[in-house]
């Protein structure tokens, strides 16, 4: 069972994943990156969301993304993740939850979903392809795929190494990522603009044993609210610059 005293289905045995425990003690639904996210999320698939018939998260972590989407649009979306820890705190109410590595194809899951989300998971997965491939499997024909992941190698610090990230992105790069495997970007923007110079300072910073907490904690309410209305300075969708890339990818046809 999760925190939530919900039943967690174990189809695949937990492996330790790319990524530090420590960042589901910080993030949380009211964090202003969090947030920012959702809303970019909204700004760009809305429609994607509210059409979509069996949504599921590929790492879903601990359900941050599943709790605002039942909330906002009333809708489960089934979560997919390895992690123990972060399936014990996971905060959705009524998506069920797996512990499931998406290699092993269950045939059970073959093209069932017409949405995947997949936020801020690619980055930590060493070889995309073999990834975006098995990803692709649960995925309808006409299904589409919402990503989110990290923006500008330049940007990579010791933060990315403590959150266990083998890359970031250009915008260009997620394209051909996509394009390599089947998939063609339907809509596509940088978002994060005005958090720039945080992660610059961020790039200075050495965090000591590899914790990469103090690089994500909002360091109370009143920043976060500062930050929270910092983040929304920007035009979307936009192709300049950001901290992070959000992309609706679809099977090529």
């Amino acid at each position: 069972m999760d925190s939530q005293g919900r039943v967690v289905t174990y189809l695949s045995p937990p492996m330790p994943v790319n990524m530090g425990d420590w960042w589901f003690d910080v993030a949380t639904n009211d964090h202003f990156w969090i947030r920012r996210r959702f809303e970019v999320m909204q700004r760009l698939a809305d429609a994607v969301i509210r059409n979509c018939t069996r949504a599921a998260e590929i790492g879903c972590g601990n359900g941050l993304l599943q709790r605002d989407i039942e909330d906002r649009y009333g809708k489960p979306v089934t979560g997919f993740e390895l992690n123990e820890v972060a399936l014990q705190k996971n905060l959705s109410r009524m998506s069920p939850l797996y512990c499931y590595d998406i290699h092993q194809r269950n045939p059970d899951f073959r093209a069932r979903f017409d949405l995947l989300l997949l936020f801020d998971v690619l980055e930590h997965i060493d070889d995309e392809s073999e990834f975006l491939q098995s990803v692709k499997f649960h995925l309808a024909d006409a299904g589409s795929i919402l990503i989110n992941v990290p923006a500008h190698q330049s940007l990579y610090s010791d933060y990315d190494r403590a959150a266990g990230h083998v890359r970031r992105y250009s915008t260009n790069q997620l394209v051909r990522v996509a394009e390599r495997n089947g998939l063609k970007a339907r809509a596509l923007t940088y978002w994060g603009l005005p958090l720039i110079p945080l992660l610059l300072l961020r790039k200075m910073m050495s965090l000591a044993q590899g914790n990469g907490k103090a690089g994500f904690d909002s360091r109370g309410p009143g920043i976060n609210t500062a930050l929270s209305l910092l983040a929304r300075c920007e035009p979307l969708p936009q192709q300049f610059v950001g901290t992070s890339v959000m992309a609706v990818v679809e099977n090529q046809t």
